[in-house]
């Protein structure tokens, strides 16, 4: 499975792309996760993703990311606050699982 994690950068976001990844693993699924910031989102989106997921910070950017996203036909949600955490990988992999079904 392909998650595209849009975020604003920086280290929060290595963490949370790492607890999605084991959480993952822990499940069976092979999960390729690829952080970028909005400005890539046009262009990257095209590449064949499974989901897009909306890091908390950028919030207010979410219906620009989420247009995009419905033109790629590819499903769109935003991360809950909570699962935004070096622990949050359970509820950030349950949260991608119910996008992608």
């Amino acid at each position: 499975m392909k998650v595209l994690f849009v975020c604003s950068g920086g280290m929060s976001s290595s963490i949370v792309v790492k607890a999605l990844k084991t959480e993952a693993q822990k499940h069976g699924t092979d999960m390729e996760v690829l952080a970028i910031g909005t400005n890539e989102l046009a262009e990257e989106i095209q590449k064949g993703w499974d989901v897009v997921m909306v890091a908390p910070q950028i919030r207010h950017r979410f219906n620009a990311v989420k247009a995009e996203a419905d033109k790629a036909s590819v499903p769109c949600g935003p991360i809950p606050p909570q699962a935004y955490t070096p622990l949050g990988g359970p509820t950030l992999y349950k949260t991608v699982q119910q996008l992608v079904s």
